[in-house]
């Protein structure tokens, strides 16, 4: 393990990376759709909200851990299902799943991983969780389902703001791939990433490993990108959420919710829990931000008197957006980025330090507010007026 001590904040961790990674990959990650407005709101939003300092409060015995769907978690945060991410780094996903493991929070496998499920469940001891793009193709959405329920996956995540792609000009312009194309710009910019090449080197998983040899008219790279670019579902409807829930028969996560009437719909559905999530601004660019939507949704849920956990994804890159998501009700976090971040400057070291600094973060932010219990924290600890207009507030 290498000592990374002086690696103190996520954003320590992102510049590592670009410069360690692939320009296509990277921009892959630290990019959102159009004018990536809504990407930079997520981040702002959460500056926007403040915290009341307490002094004097017995800050002895400090927790951080709870439960998210029934799981104990070390804190209230999962790893993102994310794409690409065996492109950050070499096997990427089984060493950020493994890096979840050993520090005890729960991994997410997106559909369009580079290391396939079978590689997660054959490299890992505890149960992971899956992520599942709905395809036009029945069949792969069946099979894909069954995969998961083999490699004992103990929650499906179903993304729900994917049924039509939004632009992303860094990736038009990139060409992006995986792997990349051998093209004199890529090539250049390779000359510079040694240690991203060599690691590269050492590992066969390159592609969509969940996709290649499992999809109809898939075999290999030249018919990947036809296949991804008609497959993806807009006639996507509550109506197969319920098909989908039946199928999986296990727990169930909707990742995408954005409108306290989808909120209830969601609540309704069944499902165990729902992520208040813009796809880190990478889809409806001008939306809100994910921490400025989070509280009418959480009141909605509230309203129906449903037992559906709320979490939130897009924008966390600190413990104190972490908290400041758990005082606003909700009951966990994905972080997609920090990790990313983490993984593409150290490897499995990397994810492992973006956790230790999260973690970090939000415990000691935690004892300053005056609570020692992470699921006692409300509200109270925030500053009236820098949260309440957060959909508003914008200069």
């Amino acid at each position: 393990m290498k000592n990374l001590e002086k690696v103190t904040e996520i954003e320590d961790l992102r510049r590592v990376a670009e410069r360690k990674v692939p320009r296509m990959f990277y921009d892959y990650v630290d990019s959102g759709s159009w004018t990536e407005t809504t990407y930079r709101n997520n981040e702002s939003d959460f500056d926007r909200i403040k915290l009341r300092q307490r002094v004097l409060v017995n800050m002895d015995n400090r927790s951080l851990a709870t439960t998210m769907i029934g799981e104990s978690v070390k804190m209230p945060v999962a790893i993102a299902p994310t794409g690409f991410t065996g492109m950050m780094w070499a096997d990427g996903e089984i060493k950020a799943a493994q890096a979840a493991e050993t520090f005890g929070v729960p991994f997410s496998l997106s559909t369009m991983s580079i290391c396939s499920i079978e590689d997660i469940a054959t490299h890992t001891s505890k149960p992971f969780w899956f992520q599942l793009y709905v395809m036009r193709d029945q069949a792969f959405m069946a099979n894909l389902i069954r995969r998961a329920k083999e490699a004992n996956c103990s929650a499906l995540i179903l993304t729900a703001d994917l049924q039509v792609l939004g632009q992303r000009h860094k990736d038009i312009k990139n060409g992006l791939s995986a792997p990349p194309k051998p093209t004199l710009t890529n090539i250049l910019n390779l000359m510079t990433k040694p240690e991203w090449c060599l690691n590269m080197l050492g590992t066969k998983r390159r592609t969509f490993g969940n996709i290649v040899g499992h999809a109809k008219d898939v075999a290999d790279l030249s018919s990947l990108s036809a296949w991804t670019a008609e497959q993806f579902d807009p006639a996507l409807s509550w109506d197969d959420v319920a098909r989908i829930k039946d199928m999986w028969g296990g727990k169930l996560i909707i990742k995408g919710i954005m409108e306290p009437e989808d909120a209830i719909l969601a609540a309704r559905s069944g499902a165990d829990a729902l992520v208040v999530s813009n796809h880190g601004g990478r889809q409806l660019d001008g939306a809100l931000s994910s921490i400025s939507a989070l509280a009418d949704i959480v009141q909605a849920v509230h309203a129906e008197n449903s037992n559906i956990e709320v979490w939130l994804d897009s924008g966390i890159r600190s413990g104190q957006d972490v908290l400041k998501a758990i005082s606003l009700g909700a009951k966990g976090t994905m972080i997609g980025r920090a990790f990313l971040y983490g993984l593409g400057a150290y490897g499995e070291d990397g994810v492992r330090r973006a956790l230790e600094i999260i973690y970090k973060e939000c415990d000691i932010s935690m004892a300053f507010c005056g609570h020692t219990d992470i699921n006692n924290v409300t509200d109270n600890i925030l500053v009236k007026g820098t949260y309440e207009n957060l959909k508003t507030n914008h200069p």
